[in-house]
């Protein structure tokens, strides 16, 4: 009996250790369980991340253009604003805020950094550096101080004439001013991508004109219309399509390397027998350095995603807006291109602004 007894000991403790065991590691998980279960609690799981990404926008967008109502950029943007806030949820507003050469406005999105802010600029904010004076708008550096979003649009650069002046080509304006050197042409400002082309063609041509700079695009326009002066460097999507359509303006060729889709009919400057005239007017999207790579890849998309919409597409044409798009890196190189080429030209030519 007592041998049984000690066999049954000896085969009881075996279990009850066993038992024992189990529960410790049961005990165990469950530690560990309790243990993850606050630190995911305190630490944002990638969900819950990339929902805080999702959630922007927060609150109202500013597009800042950074030149008067009215220009080619400011129609763009405007067009963004009717179409995007759909899209994201939040109201979209354009402001204003020209001056020095369209730095005032980049200045005023650089110093931006809540992720709401944005530019709308033509390729002026790249030549801009090249000539006003060190620190002429509180020091902003557009190359490093400013992200691109997106290039979405661009527009031709033309050679209009006033129909009194009487000619229908280049060659013959050529012609004509060399029996009248020093015959005037407008531009919208020194230094902009106008007087550029006009400073090219004059060199081209090897003719004597003279330069009258004009504070924006709607004024040049508007002297060329009232006859106080017959030649003007203006890109297209100034809101001059009324007067071409109209025939109150005349364009004998664009500036661009090839022809434009917006004007087929219209030779370039190389067809009319003048090389090295190259200039190009476009409209890009920039946010301030810092802006979080999400931001900038979500407002890259929409704005690409909106461009692909026939009714946009149609009503930038009717502006005489061409449309491009496409990836931020794309923009970078366009606009680092630009910012070297005009600076060699502006330096060639000894361009300075007012």
């Amino acid at each position: 009996m007592q041998s049984h007894n000690a066999s049954s000991l000896r085969l009881r403790w075996p279990t009850q250790r066993r038992s024992s065991a189990r529960r410790m590691s049961l005990f165990v998980v469950a530690l560990v369980a309790v243990c993850t279960g606050l630190v995911q609690a305190q630490s944002p799981s990638p969900s819950a991340s990339s929902g805080q990404s999702a959630a922007w926008p927060q609150r109202a967008l500013t597009l800042v253009v950074p030149f008067p109502p009215g220009g080619g950029p400011d129609l763009f943007a405007r067009i963004v604003a009717e179409r995007l806030p759909s899209r994201l949820g939040q109201p979209l507003l354009v402001e204003n805020r020209p001056g020095v050469g369209g730095l005032a406005g980049a200045n005023a999105v650089a110093r931006a950094s809540d992720g709401h802010s944005f530019l709308v600029a033509p390729n002026t904010i790249a030549i801009a550096p090249h000539v006003l004076p060190k620190g002429a708008a509180g020091g902003v550096d557009v190359m490093k101080d400013l992200m691109p979003v997106i290039l979405p649009a661009s527009t031709p650069m033309m050679l209009v004439v006033n129909p009194s002046l009487g000619v229908k080509s280049v060659a013959e304006l050529v012609a004509l001013v060399k029996t009248r050197p020093g015959l005037p042409y407008a531009s919208a400002g020194n230094g902009s991508p106008m007087h550029i082309a006009g400073e090219l063609f004059r060199r081209a041509a090897g003719i004597d004109l003279s330069h009258i700079p004009y504070k924006g695009v709607a004024p040049s326009v508007a002297d060329t219309l009232g006859g106080q002066v017959q030649l003007l460097f203006v890109a297209y999507g100034g809101g001059i399509a009324q007067h071409l359509r109209v025939g109150k303006l005349q364009v004998l060729a664009v500036t661009e390397k090839r022809r434009s889709p917006l004007l087929p009919g219209i030779p370039t400057m190389a067809e009319a027998g003048f090389k090295g005239v190259e200039t190009d007017a476009w409209y890009g999207v920039l946010a301030p350095l810092g802006t979080p790579p999400a931001v900038i890849t979500r407002m890259n998309q929409e704005i690409n995603t909106m461009l692909a919409i026939p009714e946009v597409r149609e009503k930038m044409n009717a502006a005489g807006i061409d449309v491009r798009g496409g990836t931020a890196e794309a923009f970078a190189t366009e606009m680092r291109e630009d910012h070297e080429r005009y600076g060699r030209i502006v330096r060639e030519f000894g361009i300075k602004a007012d």
